[in-house]
């Protein structure tokens, strides 16, 4: 089991089972959202136990996905697609070691021009 939370405490959460490797987007929403790129990695909703809500929002950010975040200090953390029983949780809101690998990149057509892409089997 893994622990993460937002910056405040307002959310946070348990990670039960295992999580996939990390994918970084580099979609324009992701970079608006963290300022650089998203990094998260995938679990499967049953997998995911709040032990803390009360900041937590949801923000339709498409006709497809929804993002979650605290309400009350503003930390980004879910991305989560419409109808699906995954949601990526973004790693860096993680307590401690993850023992997760990059896996690779995707919208990389959309990649700022002041970061270099590295990292992963692959790029979108």
């Amino acid at each position: 089991m893994k622990i993460g939370s937002c910056l405040c405490g307002a959310v946070a959460f348990e990670l039960h089972g295992g999580l996939d490797d990390m994918i970084a987007c580099h979609c324009i929403q992701c970079r608006k959202q963290s300022g650089t790129y998203w990094i998260s990695a995938h679990i499967a909703d049953t997998d995911l136990k709040f032990t803390q809500q009360r900041g937590l929002k949801w923000f339709a950010s498409s006709d497809f996905a929804k993002r979650g975040f605290c309400g009350e200090c503003g930390s980004s953390l879910f991305w989560k697609k419409n109808g699906s029983d995954v949601t990526s949780v973004c790693v860096g809101s993680i307590d401690g070691k993850t023992g997760l690998q990059l896996d690779g990149h995707i919208f990389t057509a959309f990649a700022g021009d002041y970061y270099a892409i590295t990292g992963g089997r692959y790029q979108k």
